[in-house]
């Protein structure tokens, strides 16, 4: 690059006043596509196992990269966070395995249009959730919510995602399992893939104890490398040529819109929007970013999330939503925008390079359970990761009952339950009971006590597991 095209990149992300440079956006932006680089292929694997007429695999994988890599350019240039976005693991299964089937039972009761794939008319449900996201950033609802949480909360739900990301590196690494009585046990520990996790795990934590930049990127690759002679990475070679674009524009926008519905679009707006403000409080609260418990350009930042759900829907993918692999990103020193700006590019370049991309990424069988898979190279990043997010609990009032406990409430929920939603819920439903049994009720935003109702009915009126 140029000076002047240095100069002028330095400028609008504001590399000075962040205190970063070119060199470390750049590894902070491989880095967070590398750790989310699983879900070009998971994401295709889940929806085209929807019910009903399924979604073609390489469809899916095309629509995957283009709304990722659209979705997290809008964030790089509108809000200018190095924070990704892709299409939601959870809401990607609860739209293949529960909304296509229940759009299935419709169409054989004759409640919906006939003729018609399921997930297109689940396709159509994302755009109405997603444009309805739209109007309430707008209206600078979801703004009110951020600037709503109180500061004991937005480091409880950055602790709880730290956990909730360890606990999936766990389990993907295999050094966690199953267990029909206790819930989770001891994985095996001598398999190969779970000793190439924990060969990953030292490396990466050695290279992070002696300050190495890029310490979590070098560490996937490091891990990668070393997978393939075990025969637990493959070399699937390097170039590929992108898979077609048939899903695209094939939603059904009004067949969507009827009565039977409202319920899982509901569903859709309301995971999407909780996690993506329980991520965007805990990858802020990593980086910095929090100005006296605000967020500054949390406008931009949401319009890009709920805008990148639009454009998903049409590409032809389940909800698009910020990604808490961000993290690891911010854990590499990503302050601005250009680090998104390079995940957006590889996203792109995932395409062409599919192989490659897919090889540190590989995913096999667990000794345990065969139905269940691992992910050994990428699993000692989302550990560490997460070790780097629980720090910011020291930040937490432990001796204050009234803000330690909803904290905890927070932090204890998210991965017991799998759900940084349920965990954000439970902690904003905890925080306005304890401060009113202490008598500090007037402590409580009024938007708390809104929010704390609107949760409770949600799991009320609206029981469906996410």
């Amino acid at each position: 690059m140029t000076s002047k095209v240095l100069s002028r990149i330095d400028e609008y992300f504001g590399f000075a006043e962040a205190g970063t440079n070119l060199r470390t956006e750049t590894i902070a932006g491989a880095t967070t596509f590398m750790t989310m680089a699983y879900i070009i292929v998971v994401n295709p694997a889940i929806l085209s196992n929807a019910a009903g007429a399924r979604m073609n695999f390489g469809a899916v994988m095309t629509a995957t990269c283009v709304a990722s890599a659209f979705a997290t350019l809008l964030m790089a240039v509108l809000a200018r966070y190095p924070i990704a976005l892709a299409p939601g693991m959870g809401l990607n299964a609860f739209f293949s395995f529960e909304v296509c089937n229940f759009i299935a039972g419709l169409q054989a009761r004759g409640e919906v249009a006939g003729g018609v794939a399921p997930w297109q008319i689940a396709l159509g449900m994302v755009f109405i959730s997603g444009f309805v996201f739209t109007a309430l950033t707008f209206l600078k609802v979801r703004e009110m919510i951020i600037h709503a949480v109180p500061e004991c909360l937005k480091h409880g739900i950055a602790g709880g995602i730290g956990l909730f990301i360890a606990f999936i590196g766990l389990e993907e690494a295999g050094l966690i399992a199953d267990h029909p009585v206790t819930f989770v046990q001891l994985g095996s520990v001598t398999s190969a893939p779970t000793l190439l996790a924990l060969v990953g795990l030292a490396i990466t934590a050695i290279l992070m104890a002696r300050r190495v930049r890029g310490a979590i990127f070098l560490g996937i690759v490091a891990t990668g490398l070393l997978g393939i002679p075990l025969g637990i990475v493959e070399f699937g070679g390097v170039i590929s040529t992108p898979p077609s674009p048939s899903a695209f524009a094939k939603l059904r926008i009004n067949d969507a819109l009827v009565f039977p519905l409202i319920a899982p679009i509901l569903m859709m707006l309301f995971v999407d929007m909780f996690d993506t403000i329980g991520t965007l409080i805990g990858v802020a609260g990593q980086g910095g970013f929090l100005r006296d418990g605000r967020l500054p350009r949390a406008t931009r930042a949401l319009t890009a999330d709920a805008l990148g759900t639009v454009f998903g829907s049409i590409a032809g993918t389940s909800t698009v939503t910020s990604y808490i692999e961000s993290a690891a990103g911010v854990s590499e020193g990503g302050r601005t925008g250009f680090a998104s700006v390079v995940t957006a590019g590889l996203f792109l370049l995932a395409l062409f390079f599919s192989p490659l991309v897919t090889m540190f990424g590989a995913s096999v069988p667990s000794p345990l359970n065969p139905e269940i898979y691992l992910r050994p190279v990428t699993a000692p990043a989302l550990i560490l990761v997460g070790f780097l997010m629980l720090r910011t609990v020291r930040q937490i009032a432990w001796d204050d009952v009234t803000e330690g406990f909803p904290a905890f409430v927070t932090i204890i929920a998210m991965p017991l339950t799998f759900s940084i939603a349920t965990g954000f819920s439970a902690g904003f439903v905890a925080y306005p009971l304890v401060k009113t049994a202490a008598g500090k009720a007037r402590e409580v935003h009024p938007l708390a006590w809104a929010l704390a109702a609107l949760f409770l009915a949600r799991y009320v009126f609206l029981p469906i597991r996410l």
